[in-house]
């Protein structure tokens, strides 16, 4: 891996590229930092603790604390997220979408209009219901007393949220096309990052709490949790590099032919598919799906619906954990569905020479390469809930014992984004570097 980033920033034009990415990933920063007018900075401070316990504590993780700080970035990559989600779906279900969406990069670009204003209007609606979470929580500066004033107010600070969120789409869209990686995985492996001074702290809070209550041997057991919980966490780690890297080898044989006195074919090669090929975007989609309730019961926090949500949508909740884990499966069918033809991979097999040895071309090899398909996806998705949903199984059941470890329970999901993340940027920078006819990389 070290290797393949020296060889690309010796590479003019990558090296360009992983600047333009690093600047991206300052701006966020920045702007997760910045607060809009209106708020009470005093006293946003104890928001974190307001919402331990809830989906808001996940929220606020993906957005690198942006959330709980109440910032301009504060609704982070979500309303962008669903948006897509929104527009895959009805380009799925809406014939005249799915035509425009196959219409070329004519087709694709109006796609991609129409999913910035989803995203614009999800954010305003979004953003409403933050403020309103905000005040119900005694975070603002103003009172319904104040008049014009606090009506003022309110729309600036929804204008500044909403604006917060298309600037971050605007960020995304700007490392897609001139940067390294995805851009909404880059910004939320920016965002889990930024929070590795805090876990450190809470690492050094464990040590020096267990030698406050316990004495010499609280220390000698806090380290022991301390070493426990970094083993673990580099066990998690090389698990989820061998599963990505894994793949099912699908073998491929092309016939001879003669084309004027030359022959070509008669090779043998094979269809790499990958265990884990949706990576971490079913985790990322299931996250933002399950948040939404939450943000609707912003608009009526003191109703029967925010009461229902706060009891449902707990991350300890058997509904929230069931919820999440099939809304994983759910999503890891469907990005490979709209990633992934096997019709059109059969067509090109056949139109190249090439066919599976004992399969027919044409339909029965779409119909093998689709059920092998079947089968590693549910490979991967089981992956995927193992990594992301065992965690906060565990954290349910200790929670239950009055044994509160809140730090593991989406500690499984920040380790798949930053590790998918980091191998997806690595795997592009590979494939840039192999165009340009570098040796020895892979090695």
């Amino acid at each position: 891996m070290l290797q393949t980033f020296k060889n690309a920033w010796k590479t003019p034009e990558l090296k360009k590229k992983l600047l333009f990415t690093a600047l991206i990933i300052v701006l966020y920063r920045i702007g997760a930092n910045l607060y809009v007018p209106y708020v009470n900075i005093n006293s946003v401070q104890n928001l974190a603790s307001l919402y331990e316990g809830s989906i808001f504590q996940f929220v606020s993780l993906l957005s690198g604390d942006a959330f709980s700080k109440a910032t301009l970035f504060a609704l982070s990559v979500s309303p962008y997220i669903t948006a897509s989600i929104v527009m895959q779906l009805l380009t799925i279900a809406i014939p005249a979408l799915e035509r425009i969406s196959k219409d070329g990069a004519e087709g694709k670009k109006k796609i991609t209009k129409y999913t910035r204003w989803v995203t614009v209007a999800l954010a305003l609606v979004t953003a409403y219901g933050y403020v309103k979470l905000l005040e119900t929580y005694g975070m603002l500066t103003l009172k319904p007393a104040d008049g014009a004033l606090y009506y003022f107010g309110i729309a600036v600070m929804v204008a500044c949220f909403c604006a917060g969120a298309a600037i971050i789409m605007w960020l995304a869209e700007l490392v897609n096309d001139h940067g390294i990686g995805n851009g909404i995985s880059m910004i939320l492996f920016a965002n889990i990052i930024s929070r590795a001074g805090v876990m450190t702290q809470q690492l050094i809070s464990m040590v020096t709490t267990n030698g406050y209550k316990m004495g010499a041997w609280g220390y000698v057991l806090g380290v022991a949790e301390v070493i426990l919980s970094l083993a673990l966490t580099v066990a998690v780690i090389g698990l989820i590099v061998w599963f990505t890297n894994s793949e099912r080898r699908i073998p491929i044989q092309y016939a001879k032919r003669v084309v004027g006195r030359k022959m070509y074919g008669g090779q043998s090669s094979n269809l790499p598919l990958k265990l884990n090929m949706s990576g971490v975007m079913p985790v990322i989609f299931a996250s933002s799906i399950v948040s939404i309730p939450a943000t609707i019961a912003g608009f009526f926090p003191d109703s029967g619906f925010a009461k229902w949500v706060t009891q449902w949508f707990s991350y300890t909740s058997v509904f929230y954990i069931a919820l999440f884990i099939v809304l994983i499966f759910a999503f890891a069918y469907f990005y490979i569905m709209i990633s992934f033809n096997p019709v059109e991979v059969a067509n090109n097999i056949r139109s190249q020479g090439g066919s599976v040895p004992g399969i027919r071309p044409g339909k029965p090899t779409s119909d093998y390469i689709k059920k092998i398909l079947n089968r590693i996806t549910l490979l991967g998705a089981i992956f995927l809930v193992v990594i992301a949903g065992v965690p906060m199984i565990v954290n349910a059941i200790t929670t239950a014992f009055n044994i509160s470890f809140s730090s593991i329970a989406f500690g499984g999901t920040s380790l798949l984004i930053i590790v998918g993340v980091a191998l997806e940027v690595v795997r592009d920078i590979e494939a840039q570097l192999a165009m340009r006819n570098y040796k020895g990389f892979l090695d």
